[in-house]
């Protein structure tokens, strides 16, 4: 193993400390260098219609399946997760892959307008275009399947794409971009480049043409206005306070059990993961019971129900988080002020937790959940959309599910579910607010990595002309009197 230099650094097993790796930390000059060599293959890889990057990128999804194993033994090793939550991570990555690469021509070659009546003499057709270039920043937290949102979907529609893996999981990145250099007709479509903070900045400032964040709303912000000041497009997608909502006549068994696993999975490292459950009197100690008692078998560490923070960092803003529900007043039901063990975090659950407490007001990103009760569900909407947040949402209720879903301020939410439409590939993923805007999956995240070009051509020659000086009075008593029978 290298010694870590300025231009290397090393990846972390974060339940053990191991060093399992060391990557190149890229340059300015090195970024620059791999978006203008993604600029130089954009034309041949646009020039390869859909029908040709299908066969690539479905090679592409074949060889990640076929290997699945390995790749999820890397992120598991990467972020700590267990292997079963990666391997659902890599699977749902697949299934997107897959998708993008079969419908992008459906949804995004040409379609003709009806010129209207005045310009019947004219032929009118709307074409989506690939950006050109455009750079990828991917998470840590699901290392394979969220920045495929951005990589799978930019491809299918012709844009180049360089990618910047999140530091934690430079290995992961590598291991991308390594599987699809197997099926690429030529070099360069698809590049990685690792390394640390500075990386990331260089590549939004570099000559792309579109970037794709994933990360916390707090960079985002710098992103977005970095991109602005070139006048480049983004999409964003940060972090999120997600919610749980059960009604009365909710299955309160199931409700439990999958808000427990939306909360406690990936340590609660999840943008869509439940942190706030807002439950109807009527059947909140139900509730209550019942989730408390499949915690107590919830146990974090190394091949258990789930991992370590991947980030050392975070453990320091769950610390807080819990320590201030506590001062407020929360009582808790699973856990307290002494879960946070570094690396893990014992799940905690909170109760009757203060509205103004940073448990409720900003995102923990650990395996902690608080439970309110509701009087109703008008409260229960109220309580959710009282944040800066606006991404994801879990509704239970056999009646009443779609009405309280359609009063949510959120980009998505699962009905009697938790997180279908990350599995949905025709759905589109993404939020609102301090969530992010844009989105990936589905048509939409298809159109995303597009821009609209509308190409209008004559078709036939009228005996009078209105775009020119030498414009008669017939034709401009002609325009008037067509104007008026038409409206």
């Amino acid at each position: 193993m290298s010694t870590t230099t300025l231009t290397e650094f090393p990846s972390h097993n974060p339940a053990t400390g191991e060093v399992i790796g060391t990557y190149r930390n890229a340059s300015v000059e090195d970024v620059n260098a791999a978006v203008a060599r993604a600029h130089a293959s954009s034309r041949a890889w646009q020039a390869l219609g859909f029908a040709g990057r299908k066969k690539v990128l479905v090679a592409w999804d074949a060889v990640i399946s076929k290997r699945l194993s390995e790749i999820t033994e890397l992120v598991a090793l990467e972020t700590g997760k267990p292997l079963s939550d990666a391997s659902l991570e890599i699977s749902l990555a697949i299934g997107h892959l897959d998708w993008a690469a079969k419908n992008a021509a459906r949804y995004l070659s040409p379609v003709t307008r009806n010129p209207g009546l005045i310009m019947a003499n004219m032929k009118a057709r709307v074409e989506r275009a690939p950006y050109g270039v455009v750079g990828v920043i991917g998470p840590w937290n699901y290392p394979v399947f969220t920045p495929m949102g951005s990589i799978a979907y930019s491809l299918a529609a012709g844009n180049t794409v360089v990618f910047k893996p999140s530091e934690y999981t430079p290995g992961v990145g590598e291991w991308l971009g390594a599987t699809f250099a197997e099926v690429a007709p030529f070099p360069d479509i698809f590049q990685v480049i690792t390394g640390l903070g500075a990386t990331g900045q260089a590549l939004t400032n570099a000559a792309v043409d579109k970037i794709a964040f994933t990360g916390s709303t707090r960079t985002a912000k710098k992103v977005a206005a970095a991109a602005a000041d070139r006048m480049i497009p983004t999409v964003l997608e940060c972090g999120g306070k997600d919610p749980v909502i059960v009604d009365s006549d909710a299955n309160i068994k199931k409700a439990a059990e999958y808000a427990l696993w939306l909360a406690m999975s990936n340590a609660g490292q999840t943008c869509i993961g439940a942190e706030r459950v807002y439950v109807h009197h009527a059947v909140a100690d139900e509730f209550i019971r019942e989730i408390g008692d499949m915690a107590k078998e919830i146990h974090p560490g190394v091949n258990k129900n789930y991992g370590p923070a991947t980030m050392p960092s975070q453990l320091n803003v769950i610390q807080s988080h819990i320590d201030d529900a506590a001062a407020k007043g929360a009582k808790f039901l699973i856990g307290g002020t002494d879960s946070v063990q570094p690396p893990f975090v014992q799940p905690t659950i909170m109760l009757d937790v203060p509205e103004d407490s940073l448990a409720i007001t900003e995102e923990t990103f650990g395996p902690t959940l608080t439970i309110n009760r509701v009087q109703n569900m008008d409260e229960a909407v109220a309580l959710a959309n009282a944040t800066r947040y606006g991404l994801g949402a879990s509704v239970w209720s056999k009646r009443n599910g779609e009405k309280i879903a359609s009063q949510l301020v959120t980009g998505m939410v699962s009905i009697n579910s938790v997180i279908g439409f990350a599995g949905v590939a025709t759905v589109p993923f993404g939020g609102v607010k301090d969530s992010g805007y844009g989105r990936i999956h589905g048509p939409e995240g298809l159109h995303e990595f597009t821009y609209l070009r509308s190409v209008v051509s004559e078709r036939f020659a009228l005996p009078f002309a209105f775009t020119t000086f030498k414009r008669t009075k017939f034709a401009d008593k002609f325009l008037t009197s067509v104007i008026k029978f038409l409206h």
